[in-house]
């Protein structure tokens, strides 16, 4: 009984650092690990600069693009958003030449800094899946290329460079401990972890505990992937446990990160979310389930968690996405990830009122009265503290 007791006090204390961090208004300020991907393939977007109000909306001061858009670059100047940019995959085979990822540094990166906050270059999105392994030679050549070209303009000291991968690189993913990459690509992983620990740069992972529900609804539960309170799973070999899918898909990437000989790599997830639409059989694609995902997610950011066996160190998250897009191929839940529709308004009830505000037709966020904005503040830190109480609670339970 009195160990039981010992054991919950440092949990009880975080729970009052968590208040006075609500109640003092700092821990808006210190989700710095919360970003969210602005994807562009739709023919109804709002405009770049009336994003920005979008992303304040959301206390979210990180964001990633698809490409290098000219137009989105320029607008976020002087925005104070760090903004990460990604190579398409198709530009890959030109960049096998140093001379030519020399010049798309000089064209599509240098013009920008440093007005623009250009923190991150992602060499192509998923090189590697189950359906096409074509790609994931061309990465490690473009990175070092890349690489290469930002020191010689002066500009590495900005600017990470590493590529996302999908959980299609494992070979084991359960439980975490036993996480292992696949033989075939375990010699590039080895080349990008090596790159990566010399360059002091991220492992970035794609986590969807989504498809992973939608595939086996009956056995997984929905409350685990959907970071609600649940029993959760015990590593058997480490004791480590878990209370949601996307810490143990992060973990089990550390893993076998580490048995290549990275222990302490930083795993980062460049995208995670859930759809609020599907077709039939795509169990799960639901407004509630996508409110309850991102909105779980964005608390357990807020209150600067680790997963179980990083537990001191936060874990960087960036959301997809910020829009729905309607020029998606696939099926409709490929469409329907956005966090707000194309005119700006919410697609889901996330449940902060101080969101609902804005829209992507205000040029800025405004309130009626201070008594107003007094109040949404308020209410905004009422849900923050709650469910910052809730996940220490279902950590002592």
């Amino acid at each position: 009984m009195t160990s039981r007791t010992f054991t919950r006090l440092p949990s009880i204390s975080n729970v009052f650092l968590m208040l006075s961090l609500v109640f003092s208004g700092n821990i808006l300020q210190r989700a710095t690990s919360l970003g969210i991907n602005y994807g562009q393939v739709g023919n109804n977007l709002p405009s770049p600069d009336k994003v920005i109000n979008l992303l304040r909306s959301l206390r979210i001061t990180k964001t990633r693009i698809y490409n290098t858009n000219p137009r989105i670059l320029t607008s976020f100047a002087n925005s104070n958003i760090e903004i990460i940019v990604t190579i398409e995959n198709q530009v890959l085979t030109l960049l096998q030449d140093p001379q030519q990822a020399l010049q798309w540094v000089d064209s599509h990166i240098k013009p920008y800094i440093p007005a623009t906050r250009i923190t991150g270059i992602m060499v192509g999105n998923e090189l590697f899946t189950d359906e096409d392994s074509s790609l994931i030679g061309y990465m490690m050549p473009a990175i070092i290329n890349i690489h290469k070209a930002l020191v010689q303009l002066g500009l590495d000291r900005y600017i990470e460079v590493s590529s996302p991968s999908s959980l299609a690189v494992l070979a084991e993913s359960y439980p975490p401990s036993a996480g292992s990459f696949k033989p075939e690509v375990s010699s590039v992983m080895q080349q990008l972890l090596q790159f990566l620990e010399a360059t002091k740069s991220p492992f970035w992972i794609n986590a969807y505990p989504y498809f992973a529900y939608k595939d086996n609804p009956n056995k997984i539960p929905i409350d685990y992937v959907l970071f609600n309170r649940n029993i959760g799973m015990t590593d058997p070999n480490t004791r480590l446990h878990y209370d949601n899918m996307m810490y143990a898909q992060v973990d089990a990437v550390a893993y076998a990160a580490a048995k290549l000989g990275y222990r302490n790599l930083e795993v980062r997830v460049a995208e995670t979310g859930w759809p609020s639409k599907g077709d039939a059989g795509e169990v799960g694609a639901s407004p509630t389930n996508a409110a309850t995902y991102n909105r779980n997610l964005m608390m357990r950011q807020f209150a600067g968690e680790g997963t179980p066996a990083r537990r001191n160190s936060r874990l960087d998250v960036y959301i997809f996405a910020l829009f729905n897009e309607d020029m998606k191929s696939g099926p409709t839940s490929e469409k329907n990830y956005g966090i707000f529709r194309p005119d700006g308004s919410l697609a889901y009830n996330l449940g902060f009122s101080t969101m609902s505000t804005t829209t992507a037709n205000s040029e800025s966020v405004t309130y009626s009265s201070y008594a107003t904005k007094a109040k949404m503040t308020m209410e905004y830190c009422a849900i923050l503290m709650l469910a910052m109480i809730q996940v220490v609670l279902s950590r002592l339970f």
